[in-house]
């Protein structure tokens, strides 16, 4: 017995024993992982565990005991993953073909059921692809072209958002968003005449918002007037001497004003009533 322990070869065997057996019972689960620990293919335990307002350092992640030989370990990304859909063509509602690029992003919740369900995270992103392209689709073929440069895309986003989920939740996955990164026209002919058609709808909704700015001009022209015309009514009630003194004087103003050589010139008559009021009371 002494001289095996002092073997070196026997001692390197020993060793190596020791460290498979520790191997095999220790695991060390790291923040950005989960575990789900396997007895003979079924998930029995659960490590570090998504959690949605779980603390940093203070999660289920660490040093984990189990049991040798008879549990694996299965790892499942904690971080939020994206899924890239190839880019699609899709016809909206205006009868635009748009090629359209998306991604999405998603965060696995349920370890558990993603295991049981699609076994691993290469096939969730296999399977939520399809499905975000569908919901795309789906989405964007009731909408106008113009509504994805205009507010309402944030609808779009969410409706498409929630339609993935109710799928994602089948493989134990959380949608975070969804996002469009380009939708183009086809290049040559169609974009052209998108863009005509963009075009004439402007100048057709730019002149309706002339023509109404006209006509509330003129509706407050035409209400100005006539409170002016009470205004002087109601003076000439008050005082007729100088309501016709204040008319005569605007009058003069406006048939003795200056050309644009500075100069003016009138022939009439002292008598001419028209100028009565140059001759006092």
């Amino acid at each position: 017995m002494t001289f095996s322990l002092r073997n070196p070869v026997f001692l390197a065997v020993l060793a190596t024993i020791a460290l498979i057996l520790l191997s095999s019972t220790l695991s060390i689960v790291p923040e950005t992982r989960q575990a789900v620990v396997l007895r003979f293919g079924e998930p029995v335990r659960i490590y570090n565990a998504y959690k949605a307002d779980e603390v940093f350092g203070n999660t289920g992640a660490g040093l984990k005991i189990r049991m040798p030989f008879v549990d694996q370990v299965v790892w499942i990304d904690k971080r939020v993953q994206s899924v890239a859909m190839e880019r699609q063509q899709v016809l909206s509602t205006d009868q635009l073909r748009l090629q359209v690029d998306a991604f999405a992003r998603y965060r696995i919740v349920d370890p558990r059921r993603m295991f049981i369900s699609a076994g691993s995270e290469a096939r969730v992103e296999d399977a939520l692809r399809p499905i975000l392209g569908s919901a795309l689709r789906n989405e964007l073929g009731r909408r106008r072209f113009d509504m994805l440069l205009s507010p309402e895309r944030s609808e779009v986003m969410s409706n498409i958002t929630h339609s993935l989920n109710r799928v994602a939740r089948q493989y134990g996955a959380e949608i975070i968003d969804v996002r469009i990164m380009r939708a183009d026209l086809p290049d040559g002919t169609p974009l052209q005449s998108a863009f005509q058609r963009m075009r004439t709808a402007r100048e057709q909704e730019a002149l309706t918002i002339r023509a109404e700015g006209a006509r509330r001009a003129q509706i407050i022209r035409a209400e100005a007037d006539a409170a002016a015309s009470k205004v002087y009514a109601a003076s000439f009630g008050q005082d007729p001497q100088f309501y016709d003194f204040y008319r005569a004087m605007q009058s003069y103003r406006t048939t003795f004003a200056t050309d644009s050589q500075g100069e003016t010139s009138a022939i009439l008559s002292a008598d001419n009533d028209y100028l009565r009021q140059f001759h006092g009371r």
